[in-house]
């Protein structure tokens, strides 16, 4: 029987790592490209035909997963694509639906083998947590949050001003302090740079080309 044909994209080496040894040692799957950064994966498409793509979707180069899948889709519609990530970022999941990506997957806090989500992306069904996971912002939990305060966030993370943020959203920059000032009581923090800083490092609100250096 043909193996299905995988190409891993992920700049963290031991995450790169894992995926490439547990596709390896799997009679169903063979490693075909094995990169780490989303910038071309698109090119390597034309080179070579693959089935599945394991996709990470926030790297330290810039690039973005969710971009690089939307242009894989264009490429090749019929390919398969499970975005995998660390980061608790809220919207990411909603925009993987949006892009047509068939599965999402957290590394290290999904209850699902990596490879039962390609067993069952490929048998064609769509494979979903039904929420991103909680995590810790300062004395809050990013469940303690609503939508538009993490809408906010996730523009404060790019150290734009309350007007900029303002712009962004389409509200008022009183609506903006209103939330600022209501995240800096939940979370604790003594200001918006911390509350920003502190926001990017956890992953809780982040955009996927948001620059932030993350470990192996």
């Amino acid at each position: 029987m043909e193996k299905t044909k995988v190409m891993i994209v992920d700049d963290q080496s031991i995450s790169r790592h894992f995926f490439e040894l547990t596709v390896g040692a799997s009679d169903r799957y063979e490693v075909v490209f094995s990169v780490s950064s989303a910038f071309a994966a698109d090119v390597y498409l034309l080179e070579k035909k693959v089935d599945l793509v394991l996709m990470d979707i926030l790297m330290n180069d810039g690039s973005s997963g969710l971009e690089a899948a939307a242009r894989l889709k264009k490429t090749d519609p019929d390919v398969r694509i499970i975005a995998v990530t660390s980061m608790p970022e809220y919207s990411w999941m909603e925009r993987a639906r949006e892009i047509g990506i068939e599965s999402f997957w957290y590394k290290e806090l999904d209850k699902i083998p990596i490879l039962e989500v390609m067993d069952k992306t490929m048998a064609g069904q769509s494979v979903y947590p039904d929420f991103a996971p909680l995590a810790r912002l300062g004395s809050a939990s990013s469940g303690d949050f609503t939508r538009r305060e993490l809408e906010v966030l996730r523009e404060l993370t790019t150290g734009k001003s309350n007007a900029a943020v303002a712009q962004a959203l389409g509200v008022t920059e009183n609506t903006v302090k209103a939330h600022v000032r209501s995240l800096l009581e939940k979370t604790g923090y003594g200001s918006r740079t911390e509350l920003a800083i502190n926001a990017r490092v956890v992953g809780i609100a982040l955009k996927p080309d948001t620059d932030i250096v993350k470990s192996d």
